[in-house]
Order: C-alpha cells, then structure tokens, then sequence
C-alpha cells in the first residue's frame, strides 16, 4: 500500500468531512475570501472544524454516564487594524458560507474597490507530531467499561481506607481546514484522549480526596495495565497522604516546588505574562522587557508546539502557521513573546504558531501550548536536603494570576514540612502566594529532573479553553510567602 505525504493525507481527510458533503471545493473558500477583501482588510481567514467526542464515567462501582456528541461548523474572520470582525455558523453550506463573508468585510469602512488578487494556493508546512486516528474507535465500548473498572478494583485493592472511587474516560477526534487570504491551506486531525482518576479515603472520621490521570494525542490502548497502575497510585498516594497532613504554617520561607504539574505556576504566573496581546498592549508585567533579565541565571523557559504525542502540541496552530519551539526566557534574560498572527503583525514581527481557539465559533488569540523550564544540574534530594527550614510541594492544586501586576495565589494538593533536610510530615492547606516576575529571579536551584505533566492540562482565558502542557525540574525558590492554616 502507497501511503500519501502527511499534509496531503490530512488535507484529504478534511475535504471528505469539512467540504465535499456540503457540495464545496476550494473555489468556494477563494470566492469567500474575495469577498471580503473587497474592503481594506489586513488579514481574512475561514476555520473549519469537524468534532466528534465520547465520554464514560464511574462512580460508586458503576458506569453511571455516558455522553457522545458530534459538532461541526465554520467560522470566517477579517481583521483590519486592531479591529476584528468574526462570524460562525454550524451550517456549512455556500450561502452561509458567503452571508458570514459579507458579514465580516463591514469592519473595514467603505472606500474606493480595490483590485482582488487571488494569491498562490500554498500549503501549510506541516509535520507528523501525531497519528491521525479516530481515537474514539480505537477501543470498544465494552472494553471503555471493562478499563474504568479495572480503575475501581485497582484503586479499592491499594489501601482498605479507600471508600469511593471515581473515574473518568475522554476521547475526541478534532478534524480542522484552515483557508487564509494569502493564499494558505493547512488542516489538522487531532486526536485527544485522557483519563482521570480521583478516591476519596476516611481514616478516624476524616476524608480526604487525592487525584491522577494523564492522557495525549493518541488512541485508547495507551492506557495499558501498567499506565492505569500509576495513575491510581498517584491517586490513592495522594489521599493518604493527606488523612495524615497537618495545618500548613505560614508566613515568608523558602519554597522547593517538584517537578512536572508544579510548572502549572510557571504556566499561569509567567507564561500568560508573555502572550502578545498582554504585551502589545502594555498590560503585562513583561511589557517592553525583551533583553532584559526576568529571571536569575540558570532559568530557561520555553513554549513547545511540536513535542510528540502532548496534550499541548499542534501540527499547525489555528491559523494554519506550524507550531514552532519557542525560547521565551532563556539564561534569565528575556527573548521574546508568543504570537497570533494579528499581533504578530501590529508588533512587527513574526507569528510563532500560537494562534489557538476553542472552536469554529470563537476568534484565535495567542496561547501556550506546553510551557516548560529547562533542566539544571542538582540532584532533587540534594535540593531538599538542603532546605533547613520551609515548604516542599511536590503537587499543586488550582491557582489565579493577575496579568498586569504578575500577582499569584495558588494552593498545593500535596506538600510536607521540611526541617534540616529532613521531610518531616505532610501538611494540608498551604497556599503560595507571590510575583510572577519576582518569583524567577528568587530561583536559587534547579534540578536535573525537568518533567512534563501527565498530559492534564485544560487553559482558560477569555472565556476560550485549550488543552495545554506543563513541566519543570525540582525548583528551590527563596522567599514565597505561603498562607497556611496554622
């Protein structure tokens, strides 16, 4: 069997679901396009996108839901200036199609017609970070409920003081065509799948809930007996460990954050700080900073679209532009901002495969896909050893950020209480507290442990959500304030 180039299978795959049975070709997408660039506009694109998702879930011993849906519409955009126009419909048809492309052009103000060039048809370079499955068919419906029980016997057989087990599967397959007014032509099949497992233990009267999962872009089979192991143990290790925390202390210390999930700190506290449009804009803390030092020596962030398999990662983004591997802090000094296009363009310079959107009916914005700190050269247990007396949080629960001021608060799942070196019990309630911007140039050591998250991460902004990834090493941080409970 000849099997076909990646850009040109994916291209396929999109036509037969996104054009071909509404009766379309690409010479509809150029008409709409036309049209709008009738008026003045710097940029037009329309987004197509096919969706079709699955969910199961468990709880007290039983596969109590199920859910399975299919979406698919169009969203068609002009920009002009700063100014954006966007419509959507979920009916794919030539009339919707050019009553959207009418629709959008009223941003620009009516001038003199300008002569229409329908540029070059060129198509999106594109690589193969994933396998274009249909992850939803990769496993049958008995062997969804047969894997989620597996979960509940694995999880009740770790420890007699787990009482409830609950657990959830997800799967999508995510079909995208991208058309831009120069000419460009890119589609995307992702696939998305995750599984998430949380207990709840009591213990003398006293409950206490811990969580696991992971998932990526990739089929069902994944979550192997070994991979659903780890992720109960997570769990139940979790719970336990905190039917046996104390009230956290309070007040200024020194912090040793761990590796993988913890980096969610540096997603929110720094990595929002260098989207474009906060910088463009001058809201950010990070606002006309490039070249300068953010951070102390040693501390390289990074915003990486093209790892294989990640939750976070992109063949191209949602404007059609290749993901590309971004160094925004690199040695501590400040390199530079992830982009959409438009905001690309308004600050002269290049886009860097950041455009991202929740869907069809919403407008692209610079986003991150994984965002991660590189490693350094201390062992974990050496920084842990040498707290003499502070926080260790290994696992981090939920968290806010202010863009503009950098400001952050954000509340460990799991932590212990550190003295001379030595763990000396677990404590429950602590929250971090403290200056994005502040907080890089406060790291005093980086471990050798650099890890991403188990491919959990969901990124909120503007009402917009994205599956993301996140990861760091072992970090000594001096200085966080913690709000504790003692």
């Amino acid at each position: 069997m000849i099997s076909r180039e990646p850009t040109i299978e994916r291209l396929a795959t999109a036509r037969s679901l996104l054009l071909e049975p509404f009766g379309l070709d690409e010479t509809h997408l150029a008409k709409a396009l036309a049209a709008i660039q009738t008026q003045r506009v710097d940029d037009a694109d329309l987004y197509f996108q096919y969706t079709r998702s699955e969910g199961w879930s468990l709880e007290e011993g039983i596969v109590k839901t199920g859910s399975f849906s299919i979406d698919q519409g169009v969203g068609v955009r002009a920009v002009a200036g700063e100014k954006t126009a966007f419509a959507y419909s979920d009916d794919i048809s030539e009339a919707s199609l050019m009553d959207a492309a009418v629709t959008v052009r009223a941003i620009a103000q009516a001038r003199q017609n300008k002569k229409i060039r329908v540029p070059a048809r060129k198509l999106a370079r594109i690589r193969s970070l994933y396998p274009p499955l249909d992850p939803i068919s990769t496993l049958s419906s008995t062997a969804k409920v047969e894997l989620l029980g597996k979960v509940e016997k694995m999880a009740r057989a770790k420890d007699p003081r787990v009482v409830q087990v609950m657990a959830g599967l997800a799967s999508e397959y995510d079909v995208v065509m991208v058309a831009r007014a120069d000419g460009t032509l890119a589609a995307d099949v992702r696939p998305l799948v995750r599984l998430s497992v949380t207990v709840i233990a009591e213990q003398k009267g006293r409950r206490e809930m811990g969580s696991g999962g992971g998932g990526g872009r990739f089929g069902l089979v994944y979550f192997d007996e070994a991979m659903i192991s780890s992720y109960v143990n997570d769990a139940v290790h979790a719970a336990l460990t905190n039917l046996d925390a104390r009230p956290a202390p309070a007040g200024e210390m020194t912090v040793v954050l761990g590796a993988g999930w913890p980096g969610i700190l540096l997603h929110e506290a720094i990595g929002h700080g260098l989207e474009g449009d906060f910088n463009r804009k001058g809201s950010s803390a990070f606002s006309g900073r490039i070249g300068q030092r953010v951070a102390a020596k040693g501390v390289t962030v990074l915003d990486d679209g093209t790892l294989a398999d990640r939750r976070g990662s992109l063949n191209v983004d949602d404007e059609g532009c290749p993901t590309q591997r971004n160094v925004l802090i690199e040695d501590g000094i400040l390199k530079g901002y992830i982009q959409d296009a438009m905001n690309a363009r308004l600050m002269g310079v290049q886009p860097t495969g950041n455009g991202r959107r929740e869907s069809y009916a919403h407008i692209p914005m610079p986003r991150m896909t994984n965002t991660y700190m590189l490693g350094g050269n201390k062992p974990p247990e050496e920084i842990v050893a040498s707290l003499k007396k502070g926080l260790y949080a290994p696992n981090f629960g939920g968290g806010q950020v202010d863009i503009t001021s950098g400001k952050f608060v954000f509340s460990a799942s799991e932590a212990y209480w550190v003295e001379n070196g030595k763990i000396l019990y677990p404590v429950k309630g602590a929250t971090l507290i403290g200056s994005g911007p502040e907080c890089l140039k406060k790291v005093s050591m980086i471990g050798n442990d650099m890890r991403l998250d188990s491919g959990v991460g969901t990124c909120g902004k503007e009402g917009q959500s994205v599956p993301v990834g996140v990861g760091q090493p072992t970090l000594r941080i001096e200085g966080l304030t913690v709000g504790g409970t003692a």
